[in-house]
Protein backbone atom coordinates (compact mmCIF):
# COMPACT_ATOMS: atom_id res chain seq x y z
CA UNK A 1 0.00 0.00 0.00
CA UNK A 2 1.43 3.03 -1.37
CA UNK A 3 2.23 5.52 1.69
CA UNK A 4 1.51 8.64 -0.56
CA UNK A 5 -2.42 7.17 -1.19
CA UNK A 6 -2.54 6.26 2.64
CA UNK A 7 -1.55 9.91 3.30
CA UNK A 8 -4.02 11.74 0.95
CA UNK A 9 -6.67 9.58 2.69
CA UNK A 10 -5.55 11.09 5.81
CA UNK A 11 -5.75 14.80 4.65
CA UNK A 12 -9.24 14.11 2.96
CA UNK A 13 -10.84 12.87 6.00
CA UNK A 14 -9.68 15.58 8.03
CA UNK A 15 -11.21 17.67 5.30
CA UNK A 16 -14.26 16.43 5.91
CA UNK A 17 -14.15 16.94 9.55
CA UNK A 18 -12.86 20.19 9.29
CA UNK A 19 -16.04 21.28 7.00
CA UNK A 20 -18.67 19.40 9.67
CA UNK A 21 -16.64 21.85 12.39
CA UNK A 22 -17.35 24.95 10.17
CA UNK A 23 -20.61 24.07 9.62
CA UNK A 24 -21.40 23.03 13.54
CA UNK A 25 -19.64 26.33 14.90
CA UNK A 26 -20.69 29.41 12.25
CA UNK A 27 -23.50 30.19 14.14
CA UNK A 28 -22.23 29.70 17.70
CA UNK A 29 -19.07 29.24 19.03
CA UNK A 30 -19.76 30.29 22.68
CA UNK A 31 -18.81 28.24 25.93
CA UNK A 32 -22.77 26.98 26.28
CA UNK A 33 -21.78 25.54 22.40
CA UNK A 34 -18.76 24.11 23.53
CA UNK A 35 -19.65 22.77 26.59
CA UNK A 36 -23.25 20.78 26.17
CA UNK A 37 -24.27 21.39 22.48
CA UNK A 38 -26.62 23.96 23.76
CA UNK A 39 -28.39 21.25 25.35
CA UNK A 40 -29.70 20.47 22.43
CA UNK A 41 -28.44 17.17 20.78
CA UNK A 42 -30.37 14.38 19.43
CA UNK A 43 -30.34 11.43 21.32
CA UNK A 44 -29.88 8.71 18.45
CA UNK A 45 -26.73 11.07 17.38
CA UNK A 46 -24.92 10.87 20.41
CA UNK A 47 -26.00 7.14 20.58
CA UNK A 48 -24.44 6.37 17.91
CA UNK A 49 -21.31 8.77 17.97
CA UNK A 50 -21.00 7.24 21.54
CA UNK A 51 -19.57 4.13 20.25
CA UNK A 52 -16.67 5.68 18.60
CA UNK A 53 -15.34 7.35 21.60
CA UNK A 54 -15.97 3.87 23.70
CA UNK A 55 -13.85 1.82 21.58
CA UNK A 56 -10.59 3.31 20.68
CA UNK A 57 -8.11 2.84 18.56
CA UNK A 58 -6.39 0.12 20.94
CA UNK A 59 -9.75 -1.64 21.25
CA UNK A 60 -9.77 -1.83 17.18
CA UNK A 61 -6.14 -3.00 16.89
CA UNK A 62 -6.08 -5.09 20.24
CA UNK A 63 -9.41 -6.80 20.62
CA UNK A 64 -9.19 -8.69 17.17
CA UNK A 65 -5.42 -9.65 17.95
CA UNK A 66 -6.08 -10.44 21.38
CA UNK A 67 -8.33 -13.41 19.89
CA UNK A 68 -5.48 -16.07 19.29
CA UNK A 69 -2.53 -14.65 22.05
CA UNK A 70 -0.39 -17.75 23.37
CA UNK A 71 -2.27 -16.47 27.07
CA UNK A 72 -5.86 -18.28 25.59
CA UNK A 73 -7.72 -15.45 25.48
CA UNK A 74 -10.29 -16.76 23.02
CA UNK A 75 -13.15 -14.75 22.84
CA UNK A 76 -13.19 -14.01 26.87
CA UNK A 77 -13.11 -10.37 26.46
CA UNK A 78 -16.72 -10.83 25.53
CA UNK A 79 -17.40 -11.81 29.51
CA UNK A 80 -16.27 -8.31 29.89
CA UNK A 81 -18.41 -6.76 27.47
CA UNK A 82 -21.31 -8.26 29.30
CA UNK A 83 -20.08 -6.87 32.25
CA UNK A 84 -20.01 -3.34 30.37
CA UNK A 85 -23.80 -3.38 29.72
CA UNK A 86 -24.57 -4.22 33.15
CA UNK A 87 -22.87 -0.78 34.32
CA UNK A 88 -24.22 0.80 31.34
CA UNK A 89 -27.68 -0.11 32.79
CA UNK A 90 -26.48 1.29 36.01
CA UNK A 91 -25.42 4.53 34.88
CA UNK A 92 -28.45 5.04 32.59
CA UNK A 93 -30.95 4.02 35.91
CA UNK A 94 -29.02 5.64 38.71
CA UNK A 95 -26.28 8.12 38.02
CA UNK A 96 -27.75 10.04 34.74
CA UNK A 97 -31.04 11.14 36.43
CA UNK A 98 -28.93 12.78 39.56
CA UNK A 99 -26.60 14.79 36.92
CA UNK A 100 -29.98 15.85 35.55
CA UNK A 101 -31.99 16.47 38.65
CA UNK A 102 -29.04 19.13 39.70
CA UNK A 103 -28.55 20.49 36.55
CA UNK A 104 -24.36 19.75 35.84
CA UNK A 105 -21.96 20.88 33.24
CA UNK A 106 -19.38 19.11 35.22
CA UNK A 107 -20.20 15.71 36.73
CA UNK A 108 -17.33 16.46 39.61
CA UNK A 109 -19.60 19.43 40.74
CA UNK A 110 -21.96 16.82 42.35
CA UNK A 111 -18.79 15.96 45.14
CA UNK A 112 -18.54 19.79 45.86
CA UNK A 113 -22.24 19.87 47.36
CA UNK A 114 -22.04 15.61 49.01
CA UNK A 115 -18.51 15.85 50.11
CA UNK A 116 -16.43 19.32 50.27
CA UNK A 117 -14.14 21.27 48.15
CA UNK A 118 -10.70 19.28 48.58
CA UNK A 119 -13.33 15.95 47.64
CA UNK A 120 -14.56 17.86 44.49
CA UNK A 121 -11.02 19.14 43.59
CA UNK A 122 -9.59 15.84 44.01
CA UNK A 123 -12.36 14.07 41.89
CA UNK A 124 -11.88 16.01 38.95
CA UNK A 125 -7.95 16.20 39.17
CA UNK A 126 -7.94 12.70 38.79
CA UNK A 127 -10.21 12.70 35.78
CA UNK A 128 -8.07 15.36 34.34
CA UNK A 129 -4.76 13.49 34.95
CA UNK A 130 -6.50 9.54 34.08
CA UNK A 131 -7.99 11.00 30.81
CA UNK A 132 -4.55 12.82 29.55
CA UNK A 133 -2.66 9.79 29.91
CA UNK A 134 -5.31 7.13 28.73
CA UNK A 135 -6.05 9.31 25.37
CA UNK A 136 -2.08 10.17 25.21
CA UNK A 137 -1.75 6.01 25.51
CA UNK A 138 -4.28 5.45 22.79
CA UNK A 139 -2.93 8.28 20.45
CA UNK A 140 0.57 7.30 21.36
CA UNK A 141 -0.05 3.58 19.80
CA UNK A 142 -1.80 4.24 16.59
CA UNK A 143 0.55 7.34 16.16
CA UNK A 144 2.98 4.32 15.74
CA UNK A 145 1.28 2.63 12.73
CA UNK A 146 0.31 5.95 10.92
CA UNK A 147 4.50 6.87 11.30
CA UNK A 148 5.44 3.32 10.23
CA UNK A 149 3.13 2.96 7.15
CA UNK A 150 3.06 6.49 6.31
CA UNK A 151 5.62 9.06 8.12
CA UNK A 152 8.93 7.50 7.86
CA UNK A 153 8.54 7.15 4.09
CA UNK A 154 8.96 10.66 3.72
CA UNK A 155 11.42 10.88 6.77
CA UNK A 156 8.71 12.89 9.23
CA UNK A 157 10.46 12.75 13.19
CA UNK A 158 8.06 10.93 15.74
CA UNK A 159 7.48 14.52 17.35
CA UNK A 160 6.60 16.16 14.42
CA UNK A 161 3.60 13.06 13.60
CA UNK A 162 2.18 13.33 17.15
CA UNK A 163 2.06 17.78 16.74
CA UNK A 164 0.22 16.83 12.93
CA UNK A 165 -1.90 14.91 14.79
CA UNK A 166 -2.92 16.54 17.79
CA UNK A 167 -2.74 19.94 15.47
CA UNK A 168 -5.60 18.37 12.96
CA UNK A 169 -7.79 17.43 16.22
CA UNK A 170 -7.60 20.72 17.36
CA UNK A 171 -8.41 22.21 14.52
CA UNK A 172 -11.89 21.01 14.18
CA UNK A 173 -12.71 21.13 17.81
CA UNK A 174 -11.63 24.24 19.14
CA UNK A 175 -14.85 26.68 18.51
CA UNK A 176 -17.72 23.87 18.26
CA UNK A 177 -16.57 21.74 20.95
CA UNK A 178 -19.12 18.96 22.48
CA UNK A 179 -21.58 20.38 19.86
CA UNK A 180 -18.98 19.40 16.73
CA UNK A 181 -17.91 16.40 18.46
CA UNK A 182 -21.68 14.73 18.27
CA UNK A 183 -21.84 15.33 14.90
CA UNK A 184 -18.15 14.18 13.85
CA UNK A 185 -18.56 11.05 15.99
CA UNK A 186 -21.46 9.82 14.43
CA UNK A 187 -19.52 10.19 11.34
CA UNK A 188 -16.59 8.62 12.47
CA UNK A 189 -18.66 5.60 14.39
CA UNK A 190 -20.31 5.55 10.82
CA UNK A 191 -16.62 4.93 9.12
CA UNK A 192 -15.53 2.71 12.29
CA UNK A 193 -18.57 0.20 11.81
CA UNK A 194 -18.46 0.31 8.13
CA UNK A 195 -14.35 -0.78 8.50
CA UNK A 196 -15.57 -3.81 10.91
CA UNK A 197 -18.55 -5.09 8.40
CA UNK A 198 -15.79 -5.07 5.25
CA UNK A 199 -12.40 -6.25 7.27
CA UNK A 200 -14.91 -9.29 7.91
CA UNK A 201 -16.29 -9.51 4.21
CA UNK A 202 -12.58 -8.81 2.83
CA UNK A 203 -11.38 -11.29 5.14
CA UNK A 204 -13.97 -14.00 3.61
CA UNK A 205 -13.56 -13.34 0.04
CA UNK A 206 -9.77 -14.19 0.24
CA UNK A 207 -10.35 -17.06 2.54
CA UNK A 208 -12.93 -18.13 -0.08
CA UNK A 209 -15.71 -18.10 2.44
CA UNK A 210 -19.35 -16.99 1.91
CA UNK A 211 -20.67 -15.16 5.65
CA UNK A 212 -21.80 -18.69 6.58
CA UNK A 213 -19.06 -20.48 6.32
CA UNK A 214 -17.39 -18.20 7.90
CA UNK A 215 -19.81 -18.29 10.79
CA UNK A 216 -18.97 -22.19 11.09
CA UNK A 217 -15.44 -21.54 11.03
CA UNK A 218 -15.21 -19.37 13.67
CA UNK A 219 -17.47 -21.85 15.49
CA UNK A 220 -15.35 -24.82 15.16
CA UNK A 221 -12.26 -22.87 15.73
CA UNK A 222 -10.03 -22.87 18.68
CA UNK A 223 -10.57 -19.21 19.13
CA UNK A 224 -14.54 -19.29 19.95
CA UNK A 225 -14.48 -20.24 23.26
CA UNK A 226 -16.65 -17.44 25.36
CA UNK A 227 -17.52 -18.22 28.68
CA UNK A 228 -14.02 -19.61 31.16
CA UNK A 229 -15.96 -21.15 34.59
CA UNK A 230 -12.92 -22.61 35.78
CA UNK A 231 -9.92 -22.15 38.43
CA UNK A 232 -11.21 -19.02 40.22
CA UNK A 233 -7.89 -18.33 42.34
CA UNK A 234 -5.54 -18.65 39.32
CA UNK A 235 -7.40 -17.45 35.93
CA UNK A 236 -7.61 -13.98 34.55
CA UNK A 237 -10.53 -15.20 32.68
CA UNK A 238 -13.09 -16.65 34.94
CA UNK A 239 -16.61 -15.58 34.00
CA UNK A 240 -16.84 -13.79 37.60
CA UNK A 241 -13.61 -11.76 37.35
CA UNK A 242 -14.33 -10.18 34.07
CA UNK A 243 -18.58 -9.90 34.51
CA UNK A 244 -17.78 -7.69 38.17
CA UNK A 245 -14.63 -6.57 36.50
CA UNK A 246 -16.34 -5.00 33.44
CA UNK A 247 -19.64 -3.95 35.54
CA UNK A 248 -17.47 -1.88 37.58
CA UNK A 249 -15.04 -0.35 35.35
CA UNK A 250 -17.79 0.71 33.37
CA UNK A 251 -19.75 2.78 36.40
CA UNK A 252 -16.40 4.21 37.19
CA UNK A 253 -14.63 4.68 34.03
CA UNK A 254 -17.82 6.02 32.21
CA UNK A 255 -20.37 6.92 34.58
CA UNK A 256 -17.81 8.89 36.75
CA UNK A 257 -15.76 10.44 33.69
CA UNK A 258 -16.86 13.34 32.24
CA UNK A 259 -16.07 12.68 28.44
CA UNK A 260 -18.71 10.15 27.70
CA UNK A 261 -20.88 12.00 30.27
CA UNK A 262 -20.57 15.10 28.63
CA UNK A 263 -22.25 13.93 26.27
CA UNK A 264 -25.56 12.75 27.91
CA UNK A 265 -25.66 15.66 29.69
CA UNK A 266 -25.84 17.64 26.08
CA UNK A 267 -29.25 16.11 25.71
CA UNK A 268 -32.58 17.95 26.38
CA UNK A 269 -34.05 15.63 29.84
CA UNK A 270 -33.24 12.35 31.07
CA UNK A 271 -35.69 10.71 28.85
CA UNK A 272 -33.69 11.40 25.63
CA UNK A 273 -30.30 10.65 28.01
CA UNK A 274 -31.82 7.24 28.85
CA UNK A 275 -32.98 6.22 25.38
CA UNK A 276 -29.26 7.20 24.30
CA UNK A 277 -28.02 4.92 26.76
CA UNK A 278 -29.99 1.77 26.12
CA UNK A 279 -29.66 1.95 22.66
CA UNK A 280 -25.85 3.01 22.58
CA UNK A 281 -25.24 -0.10 25.43
CA UNK A 282 -27.08 -2.90 22.47
CA UNK A 283 -25.36 -1.34 19.61
CA UNK A 284 -21.75 -1.68 22.03
CA UNK A 285 -22.87 -5.39 22.61
CA UNK A 286 -23.18 -6.53 18.98
CA UNK A 287 -19.94 -4.43 17.51
CA UNK A 288 -17.66 -6.37 19.62
CA UNK A 289 -19.03 -9.67 18.59
CA UNK A 290 -18.37 -8.50 15.30
CA UNK A 291 -14.63 -7.18 16.42
CA UNK A 292 -14.04 -10.69 17.86
CA UNK A 293 -15.41 -12.46 15.32
CA UNK A 294 -12.92 -10.40 12.68
CA UNK A 295 -9.71 -11.71 15.34
CA UNK A 296 -11.12 -15.05 14.37
CA UNK A 297 -10.44 -15.06 10.78
CA UNK A 298 -7.41 -13.25 11.16
CA UNK A 299 -5.88 -16.01 12.95
CA UNK A 300 -7.55 -18.14 10.29
CA UNK A 301 -6.04 -16.39 7.79
CA UNK A 302 -2.60 -16.49 9.10
CA UNK A 303 -2.44 -20.00 9.73
CA UNK A 304 -3.50 -20.66 6.22
CA UNK A 305 -0.86 -18.01 4.71
CA UNK A 306 1.89 -18.22 6.99
CA UNK A 307 1.46 -14.85 8.57
CA UNK A 308 3.74 -14.64 11.70
CA UNK A 309 3.95 -11.33 13.27
CA UNK A 310 5.61 -10.57 16.48
CA UNK A 311 2.88 -9.33 18.89
CA UNK A 312 -0.70 -9.47 18.59
CA UNK A 313 -1.51 -6.03 18.61
CA UNK A 314 0.61 -6.27 14.82
CA UNK A 315 -2.05 -9.13 13.08
CA UNK A 316 -4.61 -7.13 12.05
CA UNK A 317 -2.41 -3.61 10.84
CA UNK A 318 -0.14 -6.34 8.83
CA UNK A 319 -2.48 -8.52 7.26
CA UNK A 320 -4.81 -5.81 6.29
CA UNK A 321 -2.23 -3.71 4.95
CA UNK A 322 0.36 -5.99 3.59
CA UNK A 323 -2.14 -9.10 2.30
CA UNK A 324 -5.38 -7.91 1.47
CA UNK A 325 -5.21 -5.62 -1.53
CA UNK A 326 -5.52 -1.74 -1.35
CA UNK A 327 -9.65 -1.51 -1.08
CA UNK A 328 -9.12 -3.15 2.13
CA UNK A 329 -6.11 -1.52 3.24
CA UNK A 330 -8.05 1.83 3.00
CA UNK A 331 -11.38 0.25 4.90
CA UNK A 332 -8.65 -0.74 7.78
CA UNK A 333 -6.97 3.07 7.77
CA UNK A 334 -10.61 4.08 8.00
CA UNK A 335 -11.82 1.99 10.97
CA UNK A 336 -8.02 3.31 12.84
CA UNK A 337 -8.52 6.64 11.78
CA UNK A 338 -11.83 7.11 13.13
CA UNK A 339 -11.58 5.27 16.36
CA UNK A 340 -8.75 7.03 17.56
CA UNK A 341 -9.53 10.39 16.69
CA UNK A 342 -13.05 9.72 18.13
CA UNK A 343 -11.52 9.00 21.33
CA UNK A 344 -8.91 11.65 21.20
CA UNK A 345 -11.68 14.66 20.11
CA UNK A 346 -13.61 13.62 22.95
CA UNK A 347 -11.27 13.59 25.71
CA UNK A 348 -9.15 16.94 24.71
CA UNK A 349 -13.27 18.63 24.67
CA UNK A 350 -13.80 17.19 28.49
CA UNK A 351 -10.09 17.70 29.83
CA UNK A 352 -11.37 21.87 28.67
CA UNK A 353 -14.66 21.60 30.09
CA UNK A 354 -13.43 20.10 33.14
CA UNK A 355 -10.71 22.61 34.11
CA UNK A 356 -12.78 25.65 32.83
CA UNK A 357 -15.72 24.52 35.51
CA UNK A 358 -13.87 22.58 38.23
CA UNK A 359 -10.84 24.52 38.42
CA UNK A 360 -11.35 28.22 36.79
CA UNK A 361 -15.20 28.34 37.95
CA UNK A 362 -16.79 28.91 35.45
CA UNK A 363 -20.27 27.56 36.51
CA UNK A 364 -20.01 30.36 39.55
CA UNK A 365 -19.53 33.23 36.87
CA UNK A 366 -22.14 35.55 35.63
CA UNK A 367 -21.22 35.48 32.22
CA UNK A 368 -19.88 31.71 31.13
CA UNK A 369 -20.04 33.51 27.50
CA UNK A 370 -18.09 36.35 27.92
CA UNK A 371 -14.99 37.14 25.30
CA UNK A 372 -12.89 37.19 28.30
CA UNK A 373 -14.06 33.43 29.32
CA UNK A 374 -14.06 32.32 25.36
CA UNK A 375 -10.52 33.43 25.16
CA UNK A 376 -9.66 31.51 28.31
CA UNK A 377 -11.34 28.48 27.10
CA UNK A 378 -9.42 28.50 23.77
CA UNK A 379 -5.88 28.64 26.05
CA UNK A 380 -7.24 25.48 28.41
CA UNK A 381 -7.39 23.81 25.30
CA UNK A 382 -4.33 24.70 23.60
CA UNK A 383 -2.75 23.68 26.96
CA UNK A 384 -4.27 20.09 27.00
CA UNK A 385 -3.26 19.50 23.40
CA UNK A 386 0.57 20.37 24.59
CA UNK A 387 -0.09 18.62 27.57
CA UNK A 388 -0.95 15.66 25.63
CA UNK A 389 1.92 16.30 23.18
CA UNK A 390 4.50 15.90 25.98
CA UNK A 391 2.99 13.19 27.31
CA UNK A 392 3.08 10.79 24.15
CA UNK A 393 6.76 12.26 23.74
CA UNK A 394 7.53 10.71 27.31
CA UNK A 395 5.78 7.45 25.92
CA UNK A 396 8.29 6.80 22.79
CA UNK A 397 11.35 7.92 24.73
CA UNK A 398 10.84 5.21 27.35
CA UNK A 399 10.37 3.03 24.58
CA UNK A 400 9.68 -0.21 26.65
CA UNK A 401 6.07 -1.48 26.03
CA UNK A 402 6.14 -3.16 29.35
CA UNK A 403 6.96 -0.01 31.33
CA UNK A 404 4.07 2.21 29.38
CA UNK A 405 1.69 -0.21 29.89
CA UNK A 406 2.17 -0.63 33.34
CA UNK A 407 2.26 3.37 33.19
CA UNK A 408 -1.45 3.17 31.93
CA UNK A 409 -2.79 0.19 33.88
CA UNK A 410 -1.63 2.49 37.15
CA UNK A 411 -3.62 5.17 35.58
CA UNK A 412 -6.69 2.76 35.25
CA UNK A 413 -6.17 2.61 39.09
CA UNK A 414 -7.24 6.13 39.60
CA UNK A 415 -10.68 5.43 38.52
CA UNK A 416 -10.96 3.44 41.85
CA UNK A 417 -11.16 6.37 44.07
CA UNK A 418 -14.02 8.20 41.85
CA UNK A 419 -15.88 4.95 42.51
CA UNK A 420 -15.44 4.87 46.67
CA UNK A 421 -16.23 9.05 46.53
CA UNK A 422 -19.34 8.80 44.59
CA UNK A 423 -20.83 6.05 46.39
CA UNK A 424 -20.19 7.60 49.45
CA UNK A 425 -21.51 10.51 48.74
CA UNK A 426 -24.75 8.40 47.49
CA UNK A 427 -25.14 5.99 50.67
CA UNK A 428 -23.49 7.65 53.32
CA UNK A 429 -25.04 11.20 53.14
CA UNK A 430 -25.75 11.00 57.10
CA UNK A 431 -22.02 11.31 57.36
CA UNK A 432 -19.38 14.55 56.87
CA UNK A 433 -15.80 13.77 55.62
CA UNK A 434 -12.72 14.95 57.03
CA UNK A 435 -12.32 17.16 53.49
CA UNK A 436 -8.62 17.91 53.46
CA UNK A 437 -8.09 14.55 54.40
CA UNK A 438 -9.47 13.16 50.89
CA UNK A 439 -6.64 13.51 48.51
CA UNK A 440 -4.31 11.84 50.34
CA UNK A 441 -6.67 8.83 50.85
CA UNK A 442 -7.32 8.44 46.92
CA UNK A 443 -3.64 8.57 46.84
CA UNK A 444 -3.44 5.93 49.18
CA UNK A 445 -5.68 3.52 47.43
CA UNK A 446 -4.39 3.18 44.08
CA UNK A 447 -0.99 2.47 45.52
CA UNK A 448 -2.40 0.02 47.65
CA UNK A 449 -4.16 -1.78 45.13
CA UNK A 450 -1.10 -1.65 42.94
CA UNK A 451 1.11 -3.63 45.42
CA UNK A 452 -2.06 -6.27 46.03
CA UNK A 453 -2.22 -6.76 42.20
CA UNK A 454 1.95 -7.66 41.92
CA UNK A 455 1.96 -9.77 44.91
CA UNK A 456 -1.63 -11.53 44.95
CA UNK A 457 -0.37 -14.83 44.53
CA UNK A 458 1.72 -14.53 47.50
CA UNK A 459 -0.53 -12.86 49.77
CA UNK A 460 -3.53 -14.64 48.96
CA UNK A 461 -3.29 -18.15 48.43
CA UNK A 462 -2.29 -18.00 44.81
CA UNK A 463 -5.40 -15.75 43.80
CA UNK A 464 -4.62 -13.24 40.72
CA UNK A 465 -6.57 -10.03 40.32
CA UNK A 466 -7.96 -8.95 37.07
CA UNK A 467 -10.40 -6.32 36.24
CA UNK A 468 -12.41 -6.64 39.73
CA UNK A 469 -9.24 -4.60 41.06
CA UNK A 470 -11.12 -1.65 40.75
CA UNK A 471 -13.48 -3.15 43.35
CA UNK A 472 -11.06 -2.98 45.80
CA UNK A 473 -9.77 -0.10 44.91
CA UNK A 474 -13.21 1.66 45.66
CA UNK A 475 -13.99 -0.20 48.71
CA UNK A 476 -10.47 0.97 50.30
CA UNK A 477 -11.33 4.71 49.25
CA UNK A 478 -15.08 4.18 50.60
CA UNK A 479 -13.50 2.74 53.81
CA UNK A 480 -11.10 5.57 54.24
CA UNK A 481 -13.85 8.02 54.23
CA UNK A 482 -15.87 5.95 56.51
CA UNK A 483 -12.65 5.64 58.88
CA UNK A 484 -12.15 9.89 59.21
CA UNK A 485 -15.52 11.10 58.97
CA UNK A 486 -18.05 11.80 61.50
CA UNK A 487 -22.04 11.62 62.03
CA UNK A 488 -23.20 15.31 60.73
CA UNK A 489 -24.99 15.96 63.79
CA UNK A 490 -22.04 15.75 65.90
CA UNK A 491 -20.54 17.52 63.51
CA UNK A 492 -23.49 20.16 63.59
CA UNK A 493 -23.22 20.51 67.33
CA UNK A 494 -19.33 21.22 67.90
Amino acid sequence: MSPAILLSFVIGYFLILMLISWFTSRKSADNDTFFVANRNSKWYLVAFGMIGTALSGVTFISVPGKVGAPSGDQFAYFQFVLGNAAGFIIIATVLLPLYYRLKLTSIYSYIEGALGTWSYKTAAGIFLISRTIGSAFRLYLVVIVLQHFIFDSYHVPFAATVLICLLLIWSYTFKGGLKTIIITDSLQTLFLVTSVFLSIYFICDSLDMSIFQAADAIKESSYSKIFFLEDFISSHFHLGKQFLGGLFITVAMTGLDQDLMQKNLSLKNIKEAQKNMFSFTGIFVIINIFFLSVGALLYIYAARNGVNVEKTDYLYPTIALNYLGMAPAIVFMLGLTAATFATTDSALTALTTSFCVDFLNFNKKGDVNSKKSVATRHYVHIAFSGLMFLTIIIFNSINNDAVVSAIFKVASYTYGPLLGLYSFGLFMSRRQVNDKLVPFICLISPAVCYYLSSHSATLLGGYVFDNELIIVNGLITFAGLLLTSRHKTSVAAL
